[in-house]
């Protein structure tokens, strides 16, 4: 069966290609401003990776399964997704700076052909170092951190700033593979 990922992100292309040989990237056209923040995490990203899974089976004619998958960075009760300008990231990384925040990813797997659909969350503990103003302002500047949740990215520049991490490092990356494994025996993928 056609396996497709539905993500516009080249880390999550480049995690799931340690799992599975061969998948599709189709691009999820779904409005993520159209699932309101109700106060719980995980069931705020299952809800936007399963938008993101049906706008993509909306899409597709043939037998497949649709791997979707949300990732959000939250600090007390806030969600912090995508900086929308410089000066949003600096603030995202002030606020992230000294303390321990989450990050979860919402994962969905839909098969088309039986109309299974599995969705689950995990949650990564993660712990920023007190960070200068320069290294926020140097960091912001390099233009890595304007396209991911919370405003930076483990696996770049931004993981100088880890002290501590309880959890998934994938997840952090964006793509929790052992769950989204674990998802996929489940449905009777064996990869």
């Amino acid at each position: 069966m056609k396996i497709i990922l539905a993500s516009a992100s080249e880390r999550r292309t480049e995690l799931l290609k340690r799992i599975v040989d061969e998948f599709s990237v189709i691009v999820s056209n779904f409005d993520e401003d159209s699932v309101p923040f109700k106060g719980n995490f995980g069931d705020y990203v299952i809800e936007l990776s399963k938008g993101k899974a049906l706008s993509v089976a909306q899409r597709v004619k043939e037998e497949a399964l649709i791997i979707a998958c949300d990732t959000i960075v939250a600090v007390e009760s806030a969600v912090l997704g995508k900086p929308s300008s410089k000066e949003e990231a600096i603030l995202m990384l002030e606020r992230l700076s000294g303390r321990t925040h989450q990050v979860y990813s919402g994962l969905t797997v839909m098969n088309t052909k039986t109309l299974e659909v599995k969705c689950d969350h995990v949650k990564t503990d993660v712990k920023f170092s007190m960070l200068t103003k320069g290294e926020i302002r140097k960091y912001v500047e390099s233009g890595e951190p304007m396209d991911k949740a919370g405003a930076y990215g483990i696996q770049g520049g931004g993981g100088v700033f880890v002290e501590e991490i309880n959890g998934c490092y994938y997840n952090v990356v964006g793509l929790p593979l052992n769950r989204l494994n674990h998802i996929l025996r489940g449905m009777g993928v064996n990869l």
